[in-house]
């Protein structure tokens, strides 16, 4: 689906177990090296994790974020985008919802692991503010590829 008018038909909701189909068949299309449904159901409602999904009024779970957190420092550790909805400014509502919550919960610095060879990625996030701080080598499986670690000082 390609709806330029997506954005006035979504909203960003907390995660709920019923989504978790929804997310898997998402993070198996973007990721290489999926989560588990078993990963997602044990992060909802614990304490420290955050797990947030968009929401389309007539297609359903089109994207999904997690972030966790202790004390002040929190990890952005997943976030993707259905196919079919890249391109339309999502994520970038998804990640602004997630910053703003990490301010009110007071986390005061955000890291995040991202494929080197993923541009679209890096640019969103350094758009929002985040830097390269490292890389780590041969951080990430099929293929072996190096991370780029960003951080993001709220």
């Amino acid at each position: 689906m390609n709806d330029s008018n997506v954005g006035v038909d979504v909203v960003i909701r907390p995660m709920h177990r019923g989504d978790i189909d929804s997310v898997v068949a998402i993070e198996l299309q973007a990721f290489t090296s999926p989560w588990k449904a078993e990963t997602f159901l044990g992060l909802i409602g614990r304490t420290g994790a955050e797990l947030w999904v968009v929401e389309h009024s007539r297609v359903g779970v089109i994207a999904y974020g997690v972030l966790w957190y202790l004390l002040d420092q929190g990890q952005l550790a997943n976030m993707a985008v259905a196919p079919e909805f890249l391109g339309q400014g999502l994520a970038a509502r998804l990640l602004d919802h997630m910053l703003e919550l990490a301010c009110n919960r007071g986390i005061k610095s955000i890291y995040l692991e991202v494929r080197a060879s993923n541009e679209r990625a890096a640019e969103l996030y350094l758009g929002f503010g985040f830097r390269e701080i490292s890389r780590r080598e041969d951080y990430y499986d099929l293929p072996k590829e190096d991370a780029r670690v960003m951080r993001i000082e709220l």
